[in-house]
Formats: structure tokens, sequence, C-alpha cells
């Protein structure tokens, strides 16, 4: 059987194997059409790994060509050496200064000498002086001319930058320490206006002192509100909402400037008899 030359998929044995049978049934037309099926997968399958294979091949041929730099060329500069100085030729003068815009007449400072070495010059008047600046030499202003400034120039007298002092100090050695605003009496006076009892602190018999800490800032605010005893009940989140509504205190002052103070300070809760 194995041997034999017979081809079982030629349309002659599918007409004789499909003799006297429903050949609308889809097995006959999938047998028909086999070997096209089978070639097109092929064809298929071959395209597709084909050009998997040389996709980067055509992406290189698609990607453009970097842009080629340019060569620069290097030239050399040959320097020529300075001609040699003459020791015997003079210096050239010094640049005069441009004129004054405003006229100049000689007036040299006083100077005592005998009267045969008194040269008959006449002395520089008042008038002079009004309609012109006195100086070593005369010398003829140019109104156009302009304002020659013979100083070297400079930035300036600087004003130093402003520190602000952000420190906070200890109350203790303050030379002026924050108050409430009328005394510590009226601060407890709020303090009892403005505490509610929690209602677990009374049906808990709850009672003592919180001590918190705050700072009191440059305009008598208080920030940093921390409890640093508690006592339980709700009497530590009541103590901070007291203290967040406080009016604003008269803060602190070191070396005649305001500052901020840390400042501690206990609250009571006692429930009335």
């Amino acid at each position: 059987m194995f041997g034999s030359k017979i081809d079982l998929f030629k349309r002659d044995w599918l007409d004789v194997v499909f003799a006297n049978k429903n050949k609308s049934y889809g097995a006959y037309e999938l047998r028909q059409r086999s070997d096209a099926n089978t070639t097109k997968s092929l064809l298929i399958a071959s395209t597709v790994f084909v050009l998997a294979f040389l996709s980067p091949k055509i992406a290189e041929l698609v990607k453009p060509a970097p842009p080629v730099e340019k060569e620069e060329k290097q030239v050399e500069v040959i320097v020529q050496p300075p001609p040699p100085v003459n020791p015997e030729t003079p210096p050239p003068p010094p640049p005069q200064p441009p004129p004054p815009k405003q006229d100049q007449v000689k007036f040299p400072p006083p100077i005592v000498k005998p009267d045969e070495l008194v040269r008959d010059e006449e002395p520089v008047t008042i008038e002079d002086l009004k309609k012109a600046d006195p100086g070593q030499k005369t010398i003829a202003g140019d109104p156009d001319a302009d304002i020659v400034i013979a100083t070297a120039a400079g930035d300036g007298p600087k004003q130093a930058a402003v520190v602000e002092d952000t420190k906070v100090y200890d109350f203790v050695s303050l030379e002026s320490q924050p108050t409430f605003p009328g005394g510590m009496d009226k601060f407890y006076a709020y303090v009892q206006r403005a505490v509610k009892y929690p209602a677990m602190a009374q049906e808990n018999n709850i009672q003592g002192k919180v001590f918190l800490s705050f700072v009191v800032e440059k305009d008598g605010s208080l920030t940093d509100i921390k409890v640093e005893r508690k006592l339980g009940g709700g009497t530590d989140e009541e103590a901070i909402r007291v203290l967040k509504a406080s009016p604003r205190w008269i803060p602190g002052i070191q070396n005649g400037k305001k500052v901020r103070v840390k400042y501690n300070i206990p609250i009571s809760f006692t429930l009335s008899q």
C-alpha cells in the first residue's frame, strides 16, 4: 500500500470515494480545494517571512541619510614679530585732554615772594571769576564739549541686604517678654470664657492641666501650638482650639526689634461641684 503510486488526492479518486454520497457536504468541497489552499498559504507565508526578514534593510533604504558634516579647514596664520624699538626715538607726547565746557582763568595759589621777583601780572578779579572757573592756566572753553569726569567710575555706596531674624527666642532671656493685651489675668479670663468642657471629660470626671507650648510671632499671632503634657478626654484638642482663637499678643522685643518667642503655658480643666 505504501509503495503504490496511487494518488488518493486526485479528483478521480474523490469521485469514487464520494460516489452515491452527498457531495454538497463540506468535506467534498474542501478536498477539491485543498491543493489550491495549500499553495496559497505557502505563498502568503513565504511573502510574510521575506518581508519580515528584509524589513531592516528596507527601513535603512527609506530612512534619509544623515547630513554630512563639513570639514573646516584650518589655516595657519603666521604673526610677524613687532619691529625693534629704537631707544633714541622719543616717546609720543601724552594726549591732550579735551577742552572744558566753561572758560577757565589762571588762578595759581598765592606764594609769598620778594618784591623784586614779583611779575607785572594783573591779578584775577572777581568779575573774571564770575565768568570763568579758576584753574592752573587760562583756557578757552567749548560750549559744545562733553562733560568729562576725571575720577574713576564706581558703583557708588551699596546698601547691605537686610537679613530678617527668624530665630525663635526663649522668653526667659528676652529684653521684653511677649504678653497678652492687658496682662495674663486678662488671658486667663479669656480662657475661662472660651473653654467648652468636653463631654467625654465630664462623663469620665477628667480634671487637671494641659501643658502647651507655642510661638508668639512678630505680628502677635500664635503658631506651632503643641501639647507638651496631655490630659485626655478631648481636653487637649479643646486647649489647642482656644489658643488658635486667641486674640493677637504683644510680641517680644530683643535689641529694640520684634522677635519670635517660644512660650509655655498650662490650661486648667476643673469641674464645678
